[in-house]
């Protein structure tokens, strides 16, 4: 398996299952964090993701770039978990609405990059968006567009793709 993606809502199961997923594959396993300490609440949630993390995985923290920092760190790693795909859209967005279309484009070509170069397994983690309400203001609907459009192009390329519901792993492709 070179590629799966593991969607879901929020709190759905999506990391520990995608944490499952990599103790099944060979190591070494690199652990691709995209979350930001920006406030005291996603401290807190970053502290628990590691502690939930095997001791086994090196972390990398890019809440940007991550294909670039994939490539910069990834050679010898077998399996990597990118957790998660949502926070990258929110980082790439971040203050400025304007030109992150071609932000992402760029986000994501560089993470495909990646996929292709490194001999490694990938496990990417994503909120699944769209089966919800449609956002009141143009950066939430910009947000959902871009994430919707990213694990678009991922499900295409992968190999699995999983959807959780409540904890419940749903195979939807492989």
């Amino acid at each position: 398996m070179k590629l799966a993606l593991v969607l879901g809502g929020a709190r759905s199961g999506k990391s520990q299952f995608a944490l499952k997923l990599a103790s099944e594959m060979p190591g070494p396993a690199l652990f691709l964090a995209t979350a930001a300490p920006l406030d005291r609440e996603m401290k807190k949630r970053i502290q628990e993701h590691r502690r939930a993390r095997r001791r086994s995985f090196e972390t990398l923290e890019a809440p940007q770039g991550v294909g670039e920092a994939l490539l910069a760190a990834g050679a010898g790693y077998k399996t990597v978990v990118l957790d998660c795909l949502t926070l990258l859209v929110s980082n790439v967005i971040g203050d400025e609405e304007r030109g992150a279309q071609k932000r992402m484009d760029g986000e994501l070509a560089g993470l495909l990059e990646a996929i292709d170069r490194l001999e490694a397994s990938f496990i990417i983690v994503s909120n699944e968006v769209g089966m919800g309400l449609v956002p009141l203001t143009p950066v939430g609907r910009l947000y959902r567009d871009l994430l919707g459009r990213a694990n678009q192009t991922l499900a295409q390329k992968a190999d699995r793709v999983y959807l959780l519901v409540a904890g419940l792993p749903l195979v939807i492709k492989g």
